[in-house]
This record gives structure tokens, C-alpha cells and sequence, in this order.
């Protein structure tokens, strides 16, 4: 008789496996879907993907363009912005990006950054924090090669050669587990949406009575900065705020 715990793991192996091959099928079947323009169907295919609780970069991409190709300017612009979360500065989803964007009513010009804070942003979000810390360990396990090469090795030059090649490798480690740190902390305090809402009213306070300061219009980003019952404060890229009711809005980080 097989023990209840293996039983459970052959089981849970049987179903990732099973889960994986449906996932499979359904991203097969929506590509077909999306050849032939039929990109309400495809979208329904990578749906079930989501549902199935699997979720990357490329099929937020996909379902982008399939929204893109209906004209839907909120959700296309929603999914690519998912996709950049998940594989930052990739050219294709920046490019697909700005297309969408350029179907919004609202021109919100950004507060100008530095030179020296745009360059930090573009070193610390060249990678998601996760892929700094793959890198890093990647870097960390080289170190240790380096440096137990550098014991074994009996040739001067090769010793000095692995020594040197060791420290950089812990120095380049430190430096992406540093990069990692800041992309978190960034990514932590960041929470932000697109408005799905045709046009909605922003109001100076969290109430129906309160005056009206700025309208927004579908696609726009948004950053959630705090929440009261079913409102929502947000800042805009040009530094204004206000409160708009939360189902106006989707998190970009609701993975």
C-alpha cells in the first residue's frame, strides 16, 4: 500500500504537471485566436491561463495587444504596465507601451527629475529585484569557485588570476544584492494603478460634497497613496492629488 504522504506528493506533481500542459493548450489556442483577429477569444484563453494562477511577463504582454487591437485603452495600457513590472525595460513592451498611451485624452507632463536621479532610476530599474538577486547569487557562487581555485591552484598567475576574479565577483555580488534592496524599497513604496473609468471627477476631499480639483480620463497612471472606505487619495505625475472612488481604478500590483 503507498503511504498517505507520497500519494499526496505523486498527486500534487500529477496536478502542476496537468496545470502546466492545460496552461499550454490555452496559450496555443489563444495565439491561433489572435492570428486570425479574433482577439476577444484570445483574450478568454490567456483569462484561463490567469485564473489557473500563472501569470509572466509575456502574457500580460499578449493580452496588451489583444486589448490594444480592440482599441481598449485602459486595459491595454494596464497589462503592458504589468508586463514592464515583471521585465523592466524590455524595448518591445516599452514600444507597445507608448503606442497605447498615445490614445489617451490626458497630457500630464511628469515633474522634471535630475540628471543625476534619472540615472539612478534607469541603474536601479535596469532589472526587477528579483532578477538582481539571481544575478547576485549567480555572482556569489562564482566567488566561491574563484576562491576555493585560488587554494587548489599551485601556478602563481593562476592563483592571482582566480583571487582577482573571486573579489570581483564578491564585490559585483554585493553591489546587485545593494540594487535589490533599493528596487524592493522602490517597488514597496510605489502602488500604482490605471484608471479604468471613460472620466472620472478627482475631488480636494473624500466626499461627494467636496470640490471638484481635476478630471481624469481613462488609461492614465496613477499612484494610490492612501485609502478611506471606498476612497482613494492619488497622485498624478505632474505632483496633483486628490480623491476619486477606489473602483475607478486598477492596482498594477495586484499579482
Amino acid at each position: 500500500m503507498i503511504p498517505k504522504k507520497i500519494l499526496l506528493n505523486i498527486v500534487l506533481l500529477f496536478s502542476i504537471f496537468f496545470g502546466f500542459s492545460q496552461n499550454g493548450k490555452f496559450f496555443d489556442k489563444a495565439t491561433e485566436y489572435y492570428n486570425n483577429g479574433e482577439y476577444s477569444k484570445a483574450i478568454e484563453q490567456y483569462q484561463q491561463i490567469l485564473d489557473n494562477g500563472q501569470h509572466s511577463a509575456a502574457l500580460y504582454f499578449n493580452l496588451g495587444n489583444c486589448h490594444y487591437k480592440l482599441n481598449a485603452i485602459g486595459p491595454s495600457i494596464y497589462y503592458y504596465e504589468k508586463a514592464l513590472l515583471l521585465k523592466p525595460n524590455d524595448g518591445e513592451i516599452l514600444n507597445n507601451l507608448s503606442y497605447a498611451r498615445n490614445m489617451r485624452l490626458d497630457a500630464i507632463e511628469e515633474i522634471p527629475r535630475t540628471e543625476i536621479a534619472q540615472m539612478y532610476g534607469k541603474v536601479v530599474n535596469l532589472f526587477s529585484f528579483d532578477q538582481w538577486a539571481y544575478i547576485a547569487v549567480a555572482l556569489i557562487f562564482l566567488f566561491v569557485l574563484g576562491y576555493l581555485s585560488y587554494f587548489f591552484l599551485r601556478v602563481a598567475n593562476q592563483k592571482r588570476i582566480a583571487f582577482i576574479a573571486s573579489m570581483f565577483c564578491l564585490i559585483a555580488g554585493a553591489i546587485c544584492v545593494l540594487m535589490a534592496y533599493l528596487q524592493h524599497q522602490e517597488f514597496k513604496n510605489n502602488n500604482p494603478a490605471i484608471i479604468y473609468t471613460k472620466e472620472v471627477k478627482i475631488s480636494s476631499e473624500p466626499n461627494k460634497q467636496s470640490e471638484i480639483v481635476f478630471t481624469l480620463h481613462e488609461g492614465t497612471k496613477v499612484n494610490v497613496l492612501d485609502k478611506l472606505d471606498d476612497w482613494s487619495k492619488i497622485k498624478i505625475a505632474d505632483g496633483q492629488t486628490g480623491w476619486l472612488k477606489s473602483d475607478n481604478f486598477k492596482l498594477l500590483k495586484d499579482f
